[in-house]
């Protein structure tokens, strides 16, 4: 399974064709905060979701969860490939290791509530997050 450390994924996130990045917890844990831009897709939802909210199979994905140890990421990753996606990318550390980076020193973390428009969220605003 491909991995991708946090430097660079925040620099593929700051690139002119960021990847697609994926929370693969139950939504209620998504309901609960996520990285700005993320969209959910659990495990048994990859089938269902992954079509409509990834139409373009060869375009780059980046699958998360909550830590290092939380599997979720590696299974959705594991479907996507089965599926025909041909870069996905399993970025290990999750919400935890965002939230213990220099990126949360000394202010807030770039984790935010789906209440706050996620799903609106364009790549301008997600690359000034980071």
């Amino acid at each position: 399974m491909k991995t991708i450390s946090l430097n660079d994924l925040l620099d593929r996130l700051r690139s002119p064709t960021p990847p697609a990045l994926i929370e693969a917890l139950p939504p209620r844990h998504f309901m609960q905060g996520h990285l700005p831009g993320a969209l959910n897709i659990n495990v048994g939802e990859v089938k269902a979701l992954a079509p409509e909210l990834l139409p373009t199979k060869a375009a780059g994905v980046v699958v998360y969860c909550a830590s290092a140890s939380c599997t979720n990421s590696d299974q959705v990753a594991v479907q996507l490939l089965a599926l025909g996606y041909t870069d996905v990318a399993v970025f290990k550390g999750g919400q935890g290791r965002m939230a213990r980076s220099r990126l949360c020193a000394g202010r807030a973390c770039p984790i935010i509530a789906a209440g706050d428009g996620v799903l609106a969220i364009g790549r301008q605003s997600r690359n000034q997050m980071f």
